[in-house]
C-alpha cells in the first residue's frame, strides 16, 4: 500500500478514482522526487503517471514531530499531500483537454496567492508552461472544481 493514501480526505479520493479512470496511475517516492526536498509532486505526462513526494511532504513538514492528537489528514503533512494530489490531478484534466487550460464557467479569474510565487517558479522551470502551472496552482485548493474538471475532460 502506499503510505500518502492514509492523508487523503474524501474529496482527494474522488479525485483519486477519477485519475485512475482516466487511466492514469500513481508512484510514490521515485527518483523525480530527488529534484528538491520541496516539491512533493509531479506528473509523467508521456507515462500517464503522478508521482506523490511522500518522503518530501514529511521531511519538509517535520511530521516525526507531529502532535499525535492531530489527525493526520490535518497535519501539515497530509496538507501538503493533498495539495500535491490536487495540483497533479489539475495537470491530468489539462492532458485530457488536448494540452490545453480547463476552461471554467465560474471563476475565471483564478488567481493565485502570493505565497504560492516561488512554487510557480520552481514549476515553470521543470515544466516549462507557466499558465498551465498557474492555472494548476490556482485550482489546487478548490477540490470540487478538479472534480468537474476530470468528470468534463477525461470521462
Amino acid at each position: 500500500m502506499m503510505e500518502f493514501l492514509i492523508f487523503l480526505n474524501s474529496k482527494e479520493k474522488e479525485i483519486l478514482e477519477l485519475v485512475n479512470m482516466a487511466q492514469y496511475s500513481v508512484e510514490e517516492n521515485t527518483p523525480l522526487c530527488l529534484l528538491g526536498k520541496e516539491f512533493f509532486g509531479f506528473l509523467k505526462k508521456d507515462k500517464k503517471v503522478i508521482v506523490i513526494c511522500t518522503e518530501n511532504a514529511k521531511e519538509f513538514a517535520g511530521y516525526s514531530f507531529r502532535n499525535k492528537k492531530q489527525p493526520l489528514n490535518m497535519s501539515r503533512t497530509g496538507i501538503y499531500i493533498r495539495r500535491a494530489l490536487r495540483h497533479e490531478a489539475v495537470h491530468v484534466a489539462q492532458g485530457c483537454n488536448d494540452g490545453n487550460l480547463v476552461e471554467l464557467k465560474r471563476e475565471k479569474n483564478l488567481k493565485i496567492h502570493p505565497y504560492k510565487i516561488n512554487a510557480l517558479k520552481g514549476s515553470t522551470r521543470i515544466s516549462g508552461d507557466e499558465s498551465k502551472e498557474y492555472q494548476a496552482y490556482a485550482m489546487e485548493d478548490k477540490p470540487k472544481l478538479i472534480i468537474e474538471s476530470l468528470r468534463k475532460y477525461c470521462l
